[in-house]
């Protein structure tokens, strides 16, 4: 497995963060399991820094104009895409999704590393815009993030950056409908051409009988009207399909998914305040009264269950239909060597109030409890450790990936001894070390605390299966690895 190159610039490392998270998302995609999703996609992003670094620096030919190609992150999906296809070459397509099996050996791959002129529309006419023009187009199409925080990335004025963004659009169409009159085509096709251009041109045009008919029997001119219809919300998909290939329609759903979780759905950030309308304060000050209403409406509800409950008596007052349940004072019993892990619901209460972390001896930490204890008569033995004697419930594989002088990249593997229908991870820095992005879970960080908690698409886990994810963090002076690895509150054993 090849190692991932290492940023030249503080720029390229922000850009590496973000090209990431894409081509781990598609190699997701496209493979049988998490540990095989991180090996495709560290290959094909090794691959295509390889192959963007050699444009960037390679001669530039004719007059001063560049040779076409692919915005950085659609040329590392396309590097996925490849080296999907060399693993199936090579006898490892077992790791693949068999969808994707089915693809690559079907006359549609071959349609993206066949003849220019019979590769999709849309992948020909993103090649034929400039950098920065199919970077905004991309971002916002497919990456679905907003308007306002592309035009700060690229260096463009946000007040101007719609209009940027039509004639980024239009230009787009422009080389579409021109690469189209250029593909080698049937002769009813070539007559529908024409018609075709006329009809999406106009939001209001209605398409005849006869076009829409032949669209759904020709891909090769329903691909054209998904290109060159600019309204109706079929460009991204257009976009998405037509430079990825297989799974590019669930890679655009994915990333809108991301970016949702990325920028806080629902949370007003500074983005928000940019293009929304400020919350009305009288809205604000109903919301609080309807809070502190139902609040009392609750304390009063359990003030009157707590009146209706029976006090006093010996240990026979629990006997009868309900004699298998324990009192609310009870400790809870000790934990069998390969419990099952309950899904992550909240945070250890320990977490939840600042300054109530006791200091961490020197050495090698002993397994800590950050779960509330039941109050009673638990002794240190009621705590959940790890099972030295038995199977752990879960094991953890910590792998550094890369490290530049003040930055790292790592992947953390979990095999879990029994199934999960969601998980949080969370593991302690000794160092300092800040995550800054993580790819495959979303990420919370507390101190020296982190936790990881499932994304929706990977929430399930089988008995004896491995979750995986990976993120980018900072650190200064020294790095030590984690330590302290839980799953769901349970604690996890390290190494093979």
């Amino acid at each position: 497995m090849p190692d991932l190159p290492t940023p030249q610039d503080a720029t390229e490392a922000a850009l590496f963060s973000e090209c990431w998270d894409a081509v781990l998302a598609y190699a997701d995609l496209c493979t049988s399991g998490s540990t095989a999703a991180a090996q495709l996609g560290r290959e094909a992003f090794a691959h295509g820094i390889r192959e963007a670094r050699a444009a960037d620096t390679g001669p530039v030919r004719g007059t001063a104009r560049r040779p076409a190609r692919l915005p950085r992150i659609p040329l590392l999906l396309t590097s996925v895409r490849t080296t999907a296809a060399a693993w199936e070459e090579a006898g490892q397509g077992h790791k693949l999704d068999p969808d994707l099996r089915l693809w690559l050996n079907s006359d549609k791959a071959a349609r993206y590393t066949g003849p220019p002129l019979q590769r999709p529309l849309a992948l020909r006419g993103l090649r034929d815009l400039q950098q920065p023009d199919a970077e905004l187009l991309w971002f916002t199409e497919v990456e679905a993030l907003p308007l306002p925080l592309v035009a700060r990335r690229l260096g463009l004025d946000p007040a101007g950056a719609a209009e940027e963004l039509q004639q980024v659009r239009t230009l787009f169409r422009d080389r579409c409908h021109r690469n189209h009159l250029d593909t080698p085509m049937d002769a009813r096709c070539r007559s529908y051409a024409r018609l075709l251009d006329a009809v999406t041109r106009s939001s209001a045009a209605e398409t005849p009988g006869d076009l829409s008919r032949h669209l759904a029997t020709c891909v090769q001119c329903a691909e054209a009207a998904a290109c060159l219809r600019l309204h109706g919300g079929s460009l991204p998909g257009a976009l998405a399909g037509g430079v990825i290939g297989w799974g590019g329609l669930a890679y655009l759903e994915r990333r809108r998914r991301a970016a949702e979780v990325r920028l806080g759905a629902g949370r007003t950030g500074p983005a928000d305040q940019e293009t929304g309308a400020p919350e009305d304060g009288e809205q604000k000050a109903r919301v609080a009264r309807n809070g502190l209403l139902v609040a009392a409406v609750l304390v009063s509800v359990l003030a009157l269950g707590v009146s209706l409950m029976p006090f006093g008596g010996g240990s026979d007052d629990l006997g009868g239909p309900g004699a298998d349940r324990q009192p609310v004072a009870d400790p809870a019993p000790p934990l069998p060597s390969a419990p099952s892990l309950p899904p992550a619901t909240s945070k250890p209460a320990e977490r939840t109030t600042q300054g109530t972390k006791k200091p961490e001896k020197s050495g090698k930490p002993e397994g800590r409890n950050r779960h509330t204890e039941p109050q009673g008569t638990a002794s240190p033995t009621d705590r959940a450790e790890p099972d030295e004697s038995g199977d752990p419930v879960c094991r953890v594989e910590y792998d550094l990936v890369n490290q530049w002088p003040d930055g790292f990249q790592a992947t953390v593997t979990v095999t879990s001894a029994e199934s999960l229908d969601s998980w949080r991870v969370a593991w302690s820095f000794r160092d300092g070390q800040k995550v800054g992005q993580m790819w495959d879970a979303s990420v919370s960080q507390d101190g020296s605390r982190v936790t990881a908690t499932a994304a929706d698409y990977n929430k399930s886990v089988p008995a004896g299966g491995d979750l995986a994810f990976g993120f980018l963090a900072s650190w200064n002076g020294k790095n030590s690895p984690p330590y302290d690895f839980e799953v769901n509150g349970h604690a996890c054993a390290t190494g093979s």
